[in-house]
């Protein structure tokens, strides 16, 4: 598995700090930062702006045999190499991308580097050994220890403003055995080698040099596009996203024209004036004394609608913003934290919403009502959140969230959700409830025995199939970007998949709940919920298969994490599409039933 490790001997450890900040402004995204000339590193790499360095030393990391501490360090460092961690480093909020040649004459631009390789015991060359030649002893570890790192600047005198913009950053990972600190080479040499078997004292130098060039060609709006465009398979993938939407809009059109013609039968033969010249009535008319007849559970069927609702609006939202390019891959972090803040505002919609069905299913219990939709999904996904982040502290990892922020987001919660949630509650209590088309029989009518295809479980399971199809292929390039480390920038066709989400839940939902009112089971409410929100169960495999398939991670804590933010994906979809199937069979049901004659 890729992975972030930190190892306190990073070279580039505060490089945005190596620069003074010169006022600038930029809209979309992210303000671009203009560098002076008199800008100074950190304590660990010290230089200025604009003036190259020629093979410096970091540090020098000793390994001795009879250390148990520093052969802990040591395993723990091959471990990482067989495991293919990987650096991950950061200037001016942009990746230092390690650019190498691939098929086809191609290059790929990789927003991290590993911290070594190995070839093994059988002479089989491991990722990234593959670059060089003389690594082919068997059964050794070969650490980069050396990075030559590039940094390309755009000058603001030609344009009429102060300093220099960064519009790239690379580097090339070496291999280079080093006597001391004292006499560097960092051309060429052997490599730096670990044996399979910590047999004799060992050291590590870790040495940088960088490089400045100034390219006025590449303006800074455009300064990720070396990255972006050098993905490969970009047009495959491309060419695979468009093939999946044109199919599925052929069977969405395809369903919507069977819905529509068979509909327009049955609504004439309905409402022929001469009833006894009709023939006999049967099928979804025979259940509309039945068919708004409250649901059992209706106080937690409203409250996931509530909170669907609201996780709906704000993926919109967010989703939209990401298009205009508000949410770039460059501004790191702003897609979490505006999905954040918009899930915090929209505790309104959430309580009106829930207070308005509940209301409508007969319920009288509000302060119940209200209190669940504020408290019991997000204190699910918080509870689980917490967890995980428990876990991180535990291991020491700096993913972890620190306390205040978690403190935070607490507050966030409950000093700003929770109250507009009251809002909207207030106002969906004092509204009456949906006036139905047709009146409810006081008395159940019984339901047909039903075929395998009509009931329950066969049509629910079913029901997830085609929603899933349309979104398999933007959910592997999304897993790759949280888990493998991989730039995610197609916002314009996750768009478009989401609407088309929209469409394929909603007109799979729809059709059939209408093959079960026509077998006379009118119990669609919470069918209509889970028919669409049975997707999560496939995403839910679909992830599985992701990690046994796709990610070499070992030990206990690592997956669990991983399946405990697998959770929190799998119930946030859930709400989200069990949501948009509701609503559009709520409306499908209360449009048939309203045009037909009911005597």
């Amino acid at each position: 598995m890729k992975r972030r490790i930190h190892l306190g001997l990073v070279l580039v450890c505060s490089l945005v700090s190596y620069f003074c900040s010169c006022s600038a402004f930029y809209l979309p995204g992210l303000a671009p930062v203009s560098f002076c000339e008199d800008g100074k590193g950190g304590e660990d790499c010290q230089f200025n702006f604009k003036q190259d360095i020629k093979c410096k030393a970091v540090c020098t990391k000793n390994y001795h045999k009879g250390n148990q501490e520093e052969t802990v360090k040591l395993e723990f460092l091959k471990m990482g190499m067989q495991l293919n961690y990987q650096h991950h480093w950061i200037i001016d909020n942009m990746p230092v991308t390690w650019c190498y040649d691939v098929e086809d004459g191609q290059k790929y631009c990789n927003p991290g580097f590993p911290i070594g390789c190995l070839v093994t015991l059988d002479g089989r060359v491991k990722d990234a050994c593959v670059i060089n030649a003389e690594f082919n002893k068997k059964n050794t570890f070969y650490v980069f220890n050396h990075v030559d790192i590039k940094i390309t600047y755009h000058s603001g005198t030609t344009e009429g403003w102060r300093g220099a913009r960064l519009v790239a950053a690379t580097m090339e990972p070496k291999s280079i055995k080093q006597v001391d600190e004292k006499t560097l080479n960092c051309e060429t040499g052997n490599p730096m080698e670990i044996p399979g078997e910590f047999d004799n004292d060992m050291s590590v130098v870790y040495t940088y040099s960088v490089q400045f060039t100034e390219d006025n060609s590449i303006k800074w709006a455009s300064r990720w596009d070396y990255i972006l465009v050098s993905m490969p398979h970009t047009n495959i993938q491309w060419f695979s996203i468009m093939n999946s939407l044109v199919i599925v809009l052929f069977l969405s059109g395809m369903v919507a024209m069977i819905m529509l013609r068979t509909l327009h039968k049955d609504i004439a033969r309905y409402n022929q004036v001469d009833q006894e010249d009709a023939q006999e009535e049967s099928g979804w008319k025979q259940v509309h004394g039945d068919v708004f007849r409250p649901p059992r559970k209706g106080m937690l069927l409203s409250v996931f609608l509530g909170q669907g609702t609201q996780i709906f609006i704000m993926t919109f939202i967010t989703l939209f913003l990401a298009c205009l390019g508000f949410l770039s891959p460059a501004n790191r972090g702003a897609l979490m934290t505006c999905a954040v803040v918009l899930w915090v505002l929209l505790g309104t919609p959430a309580g009106y919403v829930s207070a308005r069905l509940y209301k409508t299913f007969g319920g009288e219990k509000w302060k119940t009502n209200v209190l669940l939709t504020a408290l019991l999904c997000p204190g699910i996904v918080f509870a689980d959140f917490f967890l995980m982040n428990l876990i991180l502290w535990v291991e020491g990892s700096s993913a972890a969230i620190p306390f205040g922020t978690l403190v935070a987001i607490l507050a966030l919660w409950f000093g700003i959700s929770v109250p507009l949630t009251f809002v909207g509650a207030y106002f969906g209590f004092k509204k009456p409830a949906i006036e139905q088309p047709v009146r409810t029989n006081q008395i159940p009518r019984q339901i047909p025995e039903q075929s395998f295809f009509t009931k329950p479980i066969p049509g629910i399971v079913m029901g997830g199939i085609l929603p899933f199809g349309c979104i398999f292929i933007q959910l592997f390039f999304i897993l790759n970007s949280i888990w493998s480390h991989q730039m995610y920038y197609m916002f314009g066709f996750l768009f478009l998949v989401f609407i088309i989400l929209l469409i394929t839940c909603s007109e799979a939902t729809i059709l059939l709940c209408y093959f079960h009112l026509c077998a006379e089971d009118y119990h669609w409410w919470w069918r209509s919920f889970l028919t669409s929100g049975f997707t999560a169960v496939y995403l839910f495999i679909y992830a599985v298969h992701y990690f046994f398939s796709k990610l070499q991670i070992i030990g206990a804590a690592s997956t669990i994490l991983y399946f405990g933010y697998t959770m929190i994906m799998v119930l946030i979809f859930f709400l989200f599409t069990g949501t948009i199937g509701f609503f559009a069979c709520f409306w499908f049901v209360n449009k048939i039933y309203s045009v037909v004659k009911v005597d």
